[in-house]
């Protein structure tokens, strides 16, 4: 079992965490749970997608507003 200390919030405290056993067969499970009291943590990538429109050649920039005379 792969050990790492991090932070948890159940014992408010830097605590000693584990990799359980692992039923669904694949070697790196991103399941890691709390020695002290069981907490479960999973470490897992942040995966962020981002569609950028394509610029328009005759983009016009926004009027600033004036206040009423």
């Amino acid at each position: 079992m792969d050990e790492r200390e991090l932070r948890c919030v159940i014992c408010d405290g830097d605590m000693l965490f584990e990799t359980p056993p692992c039923d669904d067969g694949h070697d790196d499970c991103p399941e890691l749970v709390c020695t002290r009291c069981g907490a479960a943590e999973v470490i897992a990538p942040i995966v962020v997608h981002l569609w950028l429109e394509p610029r328009s050649p005759r983009r016009i920039a926004p009027q600033q507003r004036t206040a009423a005379a």
